[in-house]
């Protein structure tokens, strides 16, 4: 008996070691990467796009329909910018001092200016600003909400409808992961809203309040540029970032209904940072086309912008030009009537994850 005791002993030491070398293995193998696997991102819906080719580096249910709570508010403050005027001051409603959810705290009848309000939607999520903006800009909910969806619209937000300028929850309010982003990457060619949502506080702007940004991810990653939290009981707890990748490149990083929303945004961000180098293809002003006919007319055709895109570590980027049908062989009578010639095309690994268009150096208005 004492024999066989000692043997299960012995068994019993050597299973134990083998299991602290099979963790040791396991912890050693994902602590050299801040983003290797596993990693359990607890969010329904999650994406990473560039900002400006828009290429999806992270997807998880992007297009999948939810509430948004109030990540809302940067389409309403967008379409505060496109049709308000920022120094233009509007009155706190009762319906606006008295809404529910997260406020700033106006009080009725203080006259607050539309610049000031973006401010208190962005910094505050307040709930109060965005009746007020909204009753400001369009007389009532209903009619900015009808400029929202239009605009939405314009600018390719497709599978997404809303119902309120805040994001209280309610049946026909919804978004996707994707579009959001979408959204957010609009937010970049606004340089007013560019520069708010990047602050972190604001006191000294001739304001009614000071306002502190309550946006954590500004405070926990140094390169993080944006946007907007938020939270309801449908929704759960959402964060629409925004990322610096190094020079003018940046990153959308989208989470919904995911309760540890901060940790899950920064690995996103180290997930892209470690997964993608931002290369660039063509510079502005290449020529990619240089063709001379047999009846001696010259074709020059040229990229408008810097062409920079995300590319997998592991991978170069090729590139195609494909020219439109009659141009190289000089079918289309007056080429330098034509504003564009083709398309050049970015491939990684055969797969095309970028287009741009080639335009005519030569062409001259009619």
């Amino acid at each position: 008996m004492k024999v066989f005791k000692n043997i299960l002993l012995i068994l019993l030491n050597i299973t134990c070691i083998i299991v602290f070398v099979i963790s040791s293995i396991h912890i050693s193998a994902y602590s050299k990467s801040k983003t290797s696997t596993p990693y359990d991102l607890n969010a329904r819906a999650a994406v990473v796009i560039d900002c400006k080719t828009k290429r999806i580096l992270f997807d998880k249910n992007a297009r999948e329909i939810m509430p948004m709570a109030s990540t809302t508010k940067i389409l309403t403050s967008l379409v505060s910018i496109k049709y308000g005027n920022l120094d233009n001051k509007f009155k706190i409603s009762s319906q606006a001092s008295s809404i529910r959810g997260s406020k700033v705290g106006y009080k009725k009848d203080e006259e607050i200016s539309l610049r000031e309000l973006i401010y208190g939607l962005m910094f505050k999520s307040g709930n109060d600003a965005a009746i007020a903006i909204a009753e400001g800009i369009a007389g009532s909910v209903e009619g900015f909400c009808t400029l929202m969806n239009e605009y939405a619209k314009e600018i390719g937000i497709l599978d997404s409808h809303f119902e309120s300028p805040h994001g209280l929850d309610s049946q026909n309010h919804y978004s996707t992961a994707y579009d959001l982003a979408i959204l957010t990457s609009k937010t970049k060619q606004i340089d007013f809203f560019n520069e708010l949502s990047k602050t972190k506080q604001c006191s000294d702007r001739g304001f009614s309040r000071s306002y502190q940004n309550i946006n954590k991810i500004l405070y926990m990653v140094p390169e993080a540029t944006g946007t907007k939290t938020g939270y309801t009981g449908q929704a759960g707890k959402c964060l629409v970032s925004s990322f610096n990748m190094g020079g003018d490149n940046e990153i959308i990083v989208v989470v919904l209904n995911c309760t540890p929303r901060w940790k899950s945004s920064e690995w996103l961000y180290n997930y892209a940072k470690e997964h993608y180098d931002f290369k660039k293809v063509l510079s502005a002003n290449d020529v990619v086309i240089e063709h001379t006919l047999e009846n001696g007319t010259k074709i020059e055709g040229i990229i408008k912008e810097d062409i920079i895109v995300p590319i997998k570590k592991e991978f170069e980027p090729t590139i195609e030009v494909v020219l439109n049908e009659g141009v190289k062989d000089g079918e289309v009578d007056k080429l330098d009537t034509l504003e564009h010639l083709g398309t050049v095309k970015v491939f990684e690994n055969d797969e095309q994850i970028f287009i741009a268009p080639i335009l005519n150096k030569n062409y001259k208005t009619m």
